[in-house]
């Protein structure tokens, strides 16, 4: 009987494997360039930490986690999200003891029961980073330019950044009861989820899809209009370090993230070209969260983006051709096989992708193979080529060919790096 994958679990393939390895290789460049140090947390946490963290009146945590009783029942979670486990760890371990600030990155799984749809997965794979411990503008501008300079490093011109600031404990009651009195007038045109969790949290009622709720809260108060005087300035300093170093940004009132725990600033990189499922990156700053999972009263800002959205992207925009082996080696005759396979493992040995086939292929359907595998260069090698100390080596890009000396050519393809 043959058995399926989980539903909203997939498989990632050779051929696809290789964008997210080259995803993840420029992203610890990028975060190495800024001074983030990588964390790896633990896949399962206690429900508490994102009970507590998140929010219970969250969709994530009424409706989309993976929880379960343990064999000592402690209730147990799989991580729906990267920040509350990279909080955690800070606090456990009273990292800020040695040195409060610190600037930490992860990549990994994450896991939500949703329904599956474009760009959306049960098991999805996210790149996040926390800076801990800093207060200022300057950090919430700083991980915008992190994220700005990862985007140009894949080359995307997709996507762009929205901003806005959800302000703090002075300020955000003062905006909550405006729009819970506004809400309350446009209580019967919303949708069923939105009039059960208003009272609680009418602020995630602007977060809400339903059409009839985005055209409810059309007119809505905006947040922005409500900011007390060190908000409005930590907001305007963000906006103009931004001008500054030429990202370019517009202003969303309504945005204000599906996660209780953020003030002040929140983005979101969005795109176009996914449908619904808009958001690429998207974070903001956290400040009461060290102290709500028992750590000092320590400020955070952070991201996450999503791995699976970010390579349909790259593919959509040409960006995530697999690479083939630097070089193919063709080889007719048992003599010439067994001169190769050496030659090829001492390549290897030396960083050069190289691939041949196993079986006495006619010459012709080798070099389909090689078209096939996107090879950038093919070797051909023959009992002629080894009489006569010459072998053949073809560009498959311009098709040029050239001779080349038996005598040192392992020096010689190493020199060029088979390019």
């Amino acid at each position: 009987m043959k058995i399926s994958s989980i539903k909203g679990f997939t498989d990632i393939f050779p051929g696809e494997v290789e964008v997210w390895q080259a995803v993840e290789a420029e992203a610890r460049r990028i975060f190495a360039a800024y001074q983030f140090a990588e964390i790896r947390i633990p896949i399962v946490e206690k429900t508490e930490l994102f009970s507590r963290s998140i929010g219970e009146a969250t969709d994530i945590v009424e409706k989309e986690m993976y929880t379960f009783e343990d064999r000592d029942s402690t209730s147990i979670t799989l991580r729906p999200e990267g920040t509350a486990g990279v909080v955690r760890a800070y606090v456990e371990s009273e990292m800020h003891k040695v040195e409060p600030v610190r600037k930490l990155y992860y990549m990994g799984a994450m896991f939500r029961r949703e329904r599956p749809q474009k760009g959306r997965l049960r098991q999805f794979h996210q790149i996040g980073a926390e800076a801990l411990g800093r207060s200022d503008p300057l950090i919430d501008a700083e991980i915008l330019l992190l994220l700005g300079d990862f985007f140009r490093a894949l080359r995307l011109s997709e996507p762009s950044l929205q901003i806005n600031s959800l302000g703090d404990a002075a300020c955000r009651p003062g905006y909550r009861e405006k729009l819970l009195a506004f809400l309350r007038q446009k209580k019967d045109l919303l949708c069923a989820n939105c009039q059960r969790r208003m009272e609680r949290n009418p602020l995630r009622v602007l977060d809400c899809k339903e059409p009839g709720c985005v055209a409810a809260t059309n007119n809505a108060p905006s947040i922005l209009d409500s900011l007390c005087g060190p908000c409005s300035e930590h907001f305007a300093a963000v906006q103009r370090l931004l001008s500054e170093t030429g990202v370019p940004f517009t202003l969303n009132p309504r945005m204000v993230r599906g996660l209780d725990y953020y003030c002040r600033t929140t983005f979101e990189w969005t795109t176009t070209q996914l449908g619904s499922q808009s958001a690429v990156a998207a974070g903001g700053r956290y400040d009461g969260l060290v102290e709500q999972l028992g750590g000092p009263a320590i400020p955070g800002v952070g991201f996450a983006l999503g791995v699976e959205r970010l390579t349909m992207l790259l593919r959509m925009q040409e960006r995530a051709a697999s690479p083939g082996p630097a070089l193919f080696v063709v080889w007719v005759g048992e003599k010439a096989r067994d001169w190769a396979f050496p030659v090829i493992h001492r390549l290897r040995q030396k960083g050069i992708a190289v691939e041949m086939e196993g079986e006495g292929r006619s010459l012709k359907s080798q070099m389909r193979r090689a078209d096939k595998l996107k090879a950038v260069k093919v070797l051909i090698v023959g009992e002629n080529e080894l009489a006569s100390g010459k072998v053949m080596l073809r560009d498959m890009a311009s098709k040029q060919q050239e001779e080349i000396d038996l005598a040192g050519i392992e020096t010689r393809l190493l020199s060029r790096k088979a390019s």
